[in-house]
């Protein structure tokens, strides 16, 4: 390809007359739909977006925003493409964004975030989040625990014996026992997760 003066200059004019088109159209749509009052806002930015995305496809060389666009009429950009996202995208893209906010973070913020976004630690972070320490069975947990250590403390304050410790500890077992027979109970039954 020669780049020579006379070429670039036609190039140049091609890009300024097609960006003049583009306005144009552009001010002929608004126009129209200023004077439509069936339109919504939503619907006249739809259509003046349309109408510049077409005046650029149009037009090869055109500088928008002080940057060139390079585009031929019947190639589409990687970004227009639709499509499925496949788990290597997923997965660069969750690196990406990973790094650009552990910038952002103090140094013993970053390290932290580094410890327990490592794959490692997420894996058995995740296990351990769906098998024993779902939220149902440790909020069962809980309550057992403060009723049943309650309960015991006052019939045994009463009586007079002493308690040996371990009752809050039994009473937490039993209450989570209780929530997670209830949690798989009712994911059998219902078929969906909290």
């Amino acid at each position: 390809m020669n780049n020579t003066p006379e070429t670039t200059n036609a190039q140049s004019e091609q890009g300024i007359e097609s960006q003049q088109s583009a306005a144009e159209q552009l001010e002929k749509i608004r126009n129209n739909v200023e004077n439509s009052a069936e339109l919504s806002p939503r619907d006249t930015e739809a259509i003046a977006e349309r109408a510049r995305v077409e005046a650029l496809e149009t037009a090869v060389g055109v500088e928008v925003k002080g940057k060139v666009v390079e585009k031929a009429k019947n190639k589409t950009s990687d970004t227009s493409r639709r499509g499925s996202i496949n788990k290597k995208q997923r997965n660069d893209s969750y690196k990406k964004t990973m790094k650009h906010v552990q910038k952002e973070l103090s140094t013993p913020s970053r390290y932290f975030s580094k410890v327990i976004h490592n794959p490692i630690v997420e894996k058995v972070s995740d296990t351990l989040g769906n098998t024993i320490a779902r939220p149902d069975a440790i909020l069962a947990g809980a309550i057992v625990a403060f009723v049943a250590t309650l309960s015991v403390y006052i019939v045994a304050k009463t009586i007079g014996y002493s308690l040996s410790g371990s009752e809050t500890i039994i009473a937490f077992a039993v209450g989570w026992t209780i929530g997670i027979i209830y949690d798989y109970l009712r994911l059998m039954i219902t078929g969906k997760k909290s």
